[in-house]
């Protein structure tokens, strides 16, 4: 049975923060070392927390998860003040099946045979950890944090939630 990554301290928060963010950047190592990021269609986790992505199977994100399967994904939602950071190791599923149940009409822009697309991907992120920042967004508050910051001189840290969250065992 799969880890269930969803029963750690934080991680109910921080799910609820990327449930709504529609695109997430994936970083991977290329072959060379370097990092290189691109920006992928966010589905919702699945029961056990695990996230999810397409891609086509002759990309070079596949080929450089086959060498190294650790990534990073990031979440950002501006409008909210809410910011989070993925760290997992990506697998690379090739099951006609979890293509079909994971599909939506919206991914034929990028894969206009549909879901029998015989170069259909899946890149599941099997998360270790995660941090995330939940800013306050209305403006009365940040009007008391700059205010805060000006007469102090120090950062209004009580204002947002920050949180490192252990995703395994």
């Amino acid at each position: 049975m799969p880890h269930d990554h969803t029963q750690h301290e934080g991680a109910k928060k921080l799910y609820e923060l990327i449930k709504e963010v529609r695109i997430a950047m994936m970083t991977s190592v290329e072959s060379d070392g370097s990092l290189h990021s691109r920006p992928m269609y966010n589905h919702l986790a699945d029961e056990a927390g695990d996230l999810w992505f397409f891609t086509h199977g002759r990309t070079p994100k596949v080929g450089e998860l086959s060498k190294d399967a650790q990534v990073n994904l990031a979440y950002s939602n501006p409008d909210d003040q809410t910011y989070v950071s993925v760290a997992g190791k990506a697998e690379i599923v090739r099951e006609q099946a979890k293509v079909k149940e994971l599909w939506s009409e919206g991914l034929r822009t990028w894969f206009p045979k549909g879901p029998d697309d015989p170069d259909i991907a899946l890149i599941r992120v099997h998360p270790h950890g995660g941090e995330y920042w939940d800013q306050p967004s209305r403006t009365i508050v940040q009007l008391y944090g700059y205010v805060k910051a000006r007469v102090t001189g120090e950062p209004p840290y009580e204002l947002g939630d920050q949180k490192k969250v252990s995703l395994t065992a």
